[in-house]
């Protein structure tokens, strides 16, 4: 996994969480929905109405406990994270680093938060991505 992959998993994390965060919605707006069909002959007893909404229900716990995990896990890997780019001497590239790939923030966004141009900015992140990747292959060994 080269430095620039390692970095950018919290941010692929984040997009299938929130993903999923719709999906949820969805669910729990479906579940809302319960619907009865008049044209349906029956003999005895009533439709069975709570079937469905209870596999609605279950599925809608299931997938909350999901995101929940995920959530966890999004949380101590952006932790990992930054404590691999707070290794780094330059704050420069920690600052860069910190608002690309934790705070998710545009590169136009960070020239003008950092008072440098977008090519001043580009070259600041791959240096950045250099020392990342001597700092993971330290870690690893």
């Amino acid at each position: 996994m080269t430095a620039k992959e390692y970095l950018g998993q919290a941010y692929r994390l984040d997009q299938r969480i929130n993903s999923k965060l719709r999906y949820l919605e969805s669910l729990k707006s479906l579940a809302m929905q319960v619907t009865t069909n008049f044209t349906q002959v029956k003999v005895s007893g009533g439709r069975n109405i709570r079937g469905s909404f209870e596999n609605t229900v279950a599925k809608i716990i299931d997938l909350e406990k999901e995101i929940n995990q995920e959530i966890d896990h999004f949380i101590e890997l952006k932790q990992e994270i930054l404590n691999v780019i707070c290794k780094l001497e330059d704050i420069n590239y920690q600052l860069v680093l910190e608002q690309r790939y934790l705070d998710n923030k545009s590169w136009e966004d960070i020239s003008l938060g950092l008072g440098y141009s977008r090519s001043g900015v580009f070259r600041i992140h791959s240096e950045a991505l250099k020392e990342v990747t001597k700092v993971l292959k330290c870690g690893l060994k």
